[in-house]
């Protein structure tokens, strides 16, 4: 990929060969350029010290360099390359090339962005100087994704003049404002692993260590990208935290937070990581998942069966708890399950960090609430368990808890299955049998009889080595009069064969429908089956995005017999989406 140079790099080059200075005038004839433009140059490279200005009327300015800049080598990785892709951010083109080194466990992601002549970089770091002084940016600017352009605006404004350089075509313009742009209000080279939707993780692990990415076919990859300085690592922390509203400094070194994109960002300082400053950014499927793209077979997250059963469970209010180990699919699932809330219900979000996306027919009525870390006098903040109790008096049909971690949080949540709250949460466990070990004993100490709140658990799970998440369990809890709480396990996941096994019949999904509904087991199985009509209808048909998938389920749930003929007939899905205009 060539690089872009600019008459600034000639002229500092020039300077190279002339150590005692030149001459204004000098420079302006060698280079053929207007006189006001070399000093307009040296301007903007003396504020970053890269060049020094000797003022004098009688012989003209004359400038000195003071500081040699030139580009580092690329490393080269051999090795068979197993993928190769392009990204753009701004106008800026990334040829990624993902290789595999002859002997190596470990894939290398390569990412070749253009190169900027080195002393063109130094004018860039000077404007971006000049600029922040002149364009202010509010924080509802920074953090409202509504207001980007915005920012963007000023951003061009008052770039332009500077990019009004001699000879510079319009794509190397382009290149040279969008490189800006993204250093002041994006996060460099960051913002290529962003847009980048192979990707699931971004990890930075301290200063002068290459990047490590996870991404969605290879794993775990070792990125050619090194931040330099902890500083710099500590700058994009902080601008993170500044967007987002968290606060990252020496006595507050741990940070949760997430992007306007909806990724989520963990970064702590040195020495609570010894190694240096880190920054983990999970990100946000930028196309939530539905429940069927679950059921589809190239995924293959869970069967159509289990699927059917889960929108069961959802429709007639029943409380879900999923569970799972770290980045196994928890907060995927809640959010394609919360998705099939009937839209004349109120929710109420509650969330450490936004994670959750109702469809947009569903959003009218619905309250996301957040977190909110203390500030720098120690006070503001606000907890899960203040949400949780603050929630109660805004008359919510459904709760949706991102995810329990403290015993208070489990309490609150069990006092809102028993106030008549259908609750919807994730918990950190690797089966429905732990789950209940964990609630029962230190330190969350939930009485049995409590938990018998709690309707179904469903266990994600993620093979490591395949990279493969499969909805492992499905498990009803049961009631009963002595202090115990048993299972009965109604769907497994074979990993030896990765086939889905329905191990018993439903007992206490059946128990409430027909106790509150009158549904006999003939009336639950026909509805069952109806359901997996239409979850196998609108796969075929190409029915993926959230907002088609909740509007097929809430014509459903206006006209359930007519959309059931209309999927058994195999209808297009414009006629489903008709019902919701009658």
């Amino acid at each position: 990929m060539a690089t872009v140079k600019t008459k600034i790099d000639e002229m500092c080059i020039l300077l190279e060969q002339n150590a005692e200075g030149l001459a204004v005038s000098e420079i302006a004839d060698y280079l053929k350029i207007d006189k006001d433009m070399v000093e307009k140059i040296a301007n903007v490279l003396s504020s970053v010290g890269t060049v020094s200005i000797e003022y004098s009327p009688i012989s003209g300015n004359k400038i000195i360099l003071k500081q040699k800049k030139w580009l580092l080598p690329h490393k080269t990785v051999t090795g068979k390359v197993a993928d190769e892709y392009v990204l753009n951010v701004k106008g800026i083109t990334g040829d990624v090339e993902i290789k595999k080194p002859v002997g190596s466990l470990v894939y290398h992601y390569i990412l070749t962005v253009v190169d900027i002549g080195p002393y063109t970089q130094a004018y860039l770091e000077g404007v971006r100087d000049k600029i922040a002084r002149v364009v202010i940016i509010s924080p509802e600017e920074l953090m409202n994704t509504k207001k980007t352009s915005i920012v963007y605006d000023k951003f061009r404004k008052a770039a332009e003049p500077y990019f009004n350089l001699p000879g510079i075509t319009k794509e190397k313009k382009e290149i040279l404002m969008g490189s800006l742009l993204i250093k002041m209000y994006g996060l460099g080279k960051l913002e290529f692993f962003l847009v980048d939707d192979n990707l699931e993780e971004i990890s930075i692990n301290g200063s002068n260590v290459p990047l490590s990415v996870y991404h969605k076919k290879h794993g775990w990859c070792k990125t050619n990208i090194v931040i330099p300085t902890e500083e710099e690592i500590f700058e994009y922390a902080a601008q993170i935290a500044r967007r987002s509203g968290r606060d990252i400094t020496l006595l507050s070194p741990i940070m949760d937070a997430h992007l306007e994109t909806g990724d989520r960002v963990a970064a702590t300082l040195f020495p609570i990581t010894s190694s240096g400053n880190t920054i983990t950014i999970r990100k946000f499927a930028r196309k939530p998942w539905t429940i069927v793209d679950f059921i589809d077979p190239s995924l293959g997250t869970l069967s159509i069966e289990m699927a059917a059963f889960l929108w069961l469970g959802v429709q007639y209010e029943l409380n879900i708890l999923i569970s799972g180990g770290t980045a196994s699919g928890k907060t995927s699932l809640l959010n394609t399950l919360v998705a099939m809330i009937p839209a004349n219900q109120r929710v109420v979000s509650i969330e450490d960090t936004r994670e959750i996306n109702l469809p947009q027919y569903s959003q009218w009525n619905w309250i996301p609430m957040t977190t909110r870390s203390e500030n720098v006098e120690g006070k503001g903040k606000v907890t899960m368990i203040d949400l949780i109790q603050s929630s109660f008096r805004l008359r919510p049909d459904r709760m949706i808890i991102g995810e329990i971690r403290r015993p208070l949080e489990a309490r609150a949540m069990f006092e809102a299955m028993h106030t008549g709250h259908s609750v919807y949460t994730t918990m950190h466990s690797e089966n429905a049998d732990q789950i209940l070990r964990r609630l029962k004993n230190e330190p969350f100490n939930v009485p049995p009889v409590e938990m018998q709140s709690l309707h179904l658990i469903v266990v994600q799970h993620r093979d490591r080595r395949t990279g493969k998440r499969r909805t492992y369990e499905v498990s009803e809890v049961l009631t009963t009069t002595t202090n115990t709480t048993p299972l009965n396990k109604v769907y497994l996941w074979h990993p030896k064969t990765d086939k889905f096994e329905k191990l018993s019949e439903s007992i206490r999904v059946f128990e409430e429908l027909n106790m509150y509904t009158g549904m006999m087991p003939k009336d639950i199985a026909k509805d069952l089956k109806e359901k997996k009509v239409i979850l196998d209808w609108m796969l075929k048909k190409g029915v993926r995005d959230i907002d088609s998938v909740g509007a097929v389920i809430n014509a459903y749930y206006t006209n359930p017999n007519k959309v059931f003929k209309l999927a058994k007939s195999k209808s297009p899905p414009a006629k489903v989406f008709s019902i919701l205009k009658e």
